[in-house]
């Protein structure tokens, strides 16, 4: 390979990739060039050069695709959280069936082949979908900034008005900010490590309430703060402080208190509500999540008979949707505070056939086998990292009959499909487009043990 750094070249864009990147070859060498679509014939830049492939920028489009569009957000380019908002969003959907095809023949799971894929369910409104930020914190030049990191990089991008965000949630964030400089509190930087770190807003579709966490290295009287920020939103529910004095990149520390207001903020799916609190996971598309659960119930196909286990439950939302249609649902998940939910919830709900444990699925899930519990369905929905290898293990080994597995990064997905095909075959694959104009996309896995 004679590519250089700085080299100009031109290129044909083949295919886009996981990243949502244009990819083509130059001189049989594998060309990466954020940016570029499928089909255009471009002048791009080498800027770096690796063993089997090189990446590149773009510079100029000779022949432009006819699906490219203008992004609405001016400043697309440089906080790059929303990778293909140049592409027009019936191709986004279409893309992300792509994405899931490029993932399995990476991985070659069994059948994959043969795998009915389906077309992937999207929005009506692809914007202001987000109901939750978190917005990292920095100074530069006295002057505090909030927003998201430049992908591969250090530098925060100051976010005012994101185009994927719900307006209120900015609003908040945007005044939260004016606050800790109208007080001047410390904000976190990588040297000193002390103060503010990151804020995260989250609200609740069908209520309007909303919570918010200020993430802090150090301990810090934030009674100012809360009390305009309070006054300005009656909105606003819980306001919740979460200590992270590490080193590293973990968003949250190990410890959340709550400062002021209720413990919780009321959420509403399908038929039921339910309790968040400030530390649990929920999906950040409410109106998408809709959609996803009641793929859920279409995939796990029940009866009075099924004894069902919601490995990562969270709060619940997904196996108590299952509640009055099974035996019995038990669940486990990693978070305190989210399994604490989780009992709240299903008591509210008038559920007396549930049962939540803090824990690891892995080591939970053999304990329960021990004791004599049985399970023949079984719903997974873990974090980007896919599931643990002993939980794997365990499921191969106890064998639940009908499994949904429900993902958020397709690769994962498809390295995990490699191990589970050795006892399972798919039926199908359902994409939802949780995150609009964005290289993700959400999967409904509907699993049925082969028959011995």
């Amino acid at each position: 390979m004679n590519l250089r750094v700085k080299q100009k070249i031109p290129l044909k864009i083949k295919k886009m990739g996981i990243n949502g990147e244009g990819i083509g070859f130059y001189k049989k060498t594998l060309v990466f060039v954020p940016g570029a679509l499928k089909g255009e014939d471009i002048v791009c830049q080498i800027t770096s050069v690796k063993r089997n492939f090189v990446q590149a920028k773009l510079l100029t489009i000779k022949k432009k695709s006819k699906f490219r569009m203008d992004p609405k957000c001016p400043i697309y380019k440089e906080c790059g959280g929303c990778q293909i908002m140049h592409l027009r969003y019936d191709k986004q959907l279409d893309f992300k069936v792509d994405l899931l095809k490029q993932a399995l023949k990476k991985f070659q799971p069994r059948g994959y082949e043969h795998f009915d894929i389906r077309p992937t369910i999207g929005m009506d409104n692809p914007e202001h979908y987000r109901a939750k930020l978190q917005f990292q914190t920095r100074k530069f030049a006295g002057k505090l900034r909030a927003g998201l990191f430049q992908e591969g990089s250090h530098r925060l991008v100051d976010i005012k008005d994101c185009l994927v965000q719900d307006p209120l949630t900015q609003d908040i964030v945007n005044h939260a900010c004016q606050l800790l400089e109208k007080y001047d509190f410390p904000i976190y930087n990588e040297r000193q490590k002390a103060g503010i770190r990151t804020i995260m807003v989250r609200k609740a579709q069908a209520s309007n309430q909303v919570q918010l966490i200020f993430v802090t290295s150090k301990k810090l009287d934030l009674s100012p703060v809360i009390q305009d920020l309070t006054a300005a939103f009656e909105v606003i529910k819980t306001v919740a402080v979460n200590f992270n004095p590490s080193k590293s990149s973990a968003i949250y520390g190990q410890e959340t208190k709550v400062l002021w207001g209720d413990d919780s903020i009321s959420e509403t799916v399908l038929t039921y509500s339910f309790a968040l609190s400030p530390r649990a996971f929920y999906q950040l598309n409410p109106q998408q999540t809709q959609i996803l659960y009641e793929q859920v119930l279409q995939a796990l196909d029940v009866t009075k008979d099924d004894h069902l286990i919601d490995a990562y439950c969270g709060v619940g939302t997904i196996g108590l949707a299952f509640a009055d249609k099974v035996g019995s649902v038990r669940g486990m998940d990693i978070i305190f505070e989210a399994i604490e939910d989780a009992k709240r919830n299903a008591e509210s709900m008038g559920c007396t056939n549930t049962h939540y444990e803090t824990g690891k699925a892995e080591v939970i899930i053999p304990n329960w086998y021990k004791d004599g519990y049985r399970a023949s369905a079984l719903i997974v929905d873990p974090p980007r990292t896919g599931l643990d290898e002993k939980l794997l293990n365990t499921i191969t080994a106890y064998q639940p009959e009908k499994m949904v597995y429900v993902s958020c990064n397709v690769s994962t997905l498809a390295r995990d499909l490699v191990h589970l095909l050795k006892v399972y075959e798919v039926k199908y694959i359902q994409s939802v487009d949780m995150f609009p104009h964005t290289a993700r996309t959400e999967a409904v896995v509907k699993l049925v043990r082969r028959k011995k």
